[in-house]
Formats: C-alpha cells, sequence, structure tokens
C-alpha cells in the first residue's frame, strides 16, 4: 500500500520483476523459470511444479531445456521412471544459482520497500 485510506495512491503498488539476459540475446532465466526451480528444490516433480504454476509440462521442460542452453550447465537432473517412479532434482549448480537469486530477491526487496516508502512519501506531500 502506499498512501493512507483515502489517498489517491491507495491502492497502487510497484512490483518489479528479477532476470538473468545473455548479451544480445534477450532473457536467460527468468521469474518462471525461478518458480519452476524453487518448486522443484522443494521436492516436488516437473509435472507438479508445471501445473502448480498454471503450465503444461512441455511448456515447463522447453523453458528449463533453454535456460539450460542458454546457461551452458544443466539446471535439473532427471532419474527415469521404473519401480521407485522418476523423479527430478536441481543439480549442484541449479542449487547454487537459485539459493543465489532467492537470497537476492530477499536483499531487493528490502531495499524496494524502503525505496517505495521513500518515493511515495514524497508524491503523497
Amino acid at each position: 500500500m502506499a498512501g493512507n485510506k483515502g489517498s489517491k495512491y491507495y491502492d497502487i503498488f510497484l512490483d518489479y520483476r528479477l532476470w538473468l539476459t545473455r548479451r544480445g540475446r534477450g532473457e536467460v532465466l527468468g521469474h518462471d523459470q525461478f518458480m519452476l526451480l524453487q518448486k522443484i528444490d522443494e521436492g516436488e516433480t516437473l509435472t507438479y511444479a508445471a501445473e502448480s504454476l498454471g503450465m503444461s509440462y512441455r511448456k515447463a521442460w522447453d523453458r528449463i531445456r533453454i535456460c539450460e542452453r542458454e546457461m551452458g550447465f544443466p539446471l535439473i537432473e532427471t532419474t527415469r521412471g521404473g519401480r521407485d517412479g522418476g523423479g527430478t532434482a536441481l543439480s549442484e549448480d541449479g542449487k547454487k544459482l537459485l539459493d543465489a537469486y532467492i537470497s537476492l530477491r530477499a536483499e531487493m526487496d528490502i531495499l524496494i520497500k524502503e525505496k517505495v516508502k521513500k518515493f511515495f512519501h514524497s508524491v503523497n506531500e
């Protein structure tokens, strides 16, 4: 919330997204891909992670593969089905990347909140 009840900015919020880009090629790893990685890290299958984010398994798989190709290393590791069923887990690099993103996002949330408060204070004067 950006203002007191009744102020013109009461229902206005600031939102932001973080993503990784490759020079001259655009987005490599964005919000949706990080959310997929986070769901997988929480122990969800790629199928369930995709469904919980409102995307198809194929779309999720394609997004992960494109990210891996652009990054140059695997983000996830899969095991084939069978008696115990298959599975998906983050690779070591995928886990490091996700952990760094979560840490950066937490720090950015604090900074953004402070700056937004200052911004809306100045426009509400």
